[in-house]
């Protein structure tokens, strides 16, 4: 058989078979099904979305991949609250460790103030930028006093 290697700077609508490929392959090795969405969202007065954090969880695990906020109502606390309610509920479906990845020019110092911290920091991106991976632990939950 004889292989021939194409490179392209767009994807080919025949790239498609690498993800359907993949995720049955990933499926047939883990128990994907165990994997829950997640979305905490804000409302102005008139019920319209201002801002959200969106992710998931799976297993003790939960990774925030959006966080967004509408310009006008930046700095008002608005994220803060979006991350902690989405962990709250991640937290009730038994997620102990939270982790994200976020850019330099986003919002690392957020995360921080929420209790995250860098476990990797990759650079070489345009203009200086560096992408972060942060992660926070929970405590371990108290045992139960014995009877």
């Amino acid at each position: 058989m004889s292989i021939t290697v194409t490179v392209h700077d767009q994807l080919p609508p025949e790239a498609t078979v690498i993800d359907t490929g993949l995720g049955e392959a990933n499926a047939a090795s883990a128990p994907l099904e165990d994997v829950r969405a997640l979305a905490s969202l804000a409302r102005d007065d008139a019920g319209r979305v201002i801002g959200g954090a969106i992710g998931r969880t799976w297993g003790a695990c939960c990774e925030l991949q959006q966080l967004w906020v509408e310009p006008a109502h930046r700095r008002c606390g608005i994220a803060s609250l979006l991350v902690r309610e989405f962990e709250r509920r991640a937290e009730a479906r038994g997620a102990r460790t939270f982790y994200l990845e976020t850019f330099s020019f986003q919002a690392p110092g957020l995360y921080r103030s929420l209790g995250y911290s860098e476990s990797l920091a990759l650079h070489g991106f345009a203009l200086g930028i560096v992408k972060y991976t942060m992660v926070r632990e929970l405590d371990e939950p108290s045992a139960s006093p014995p009877r």
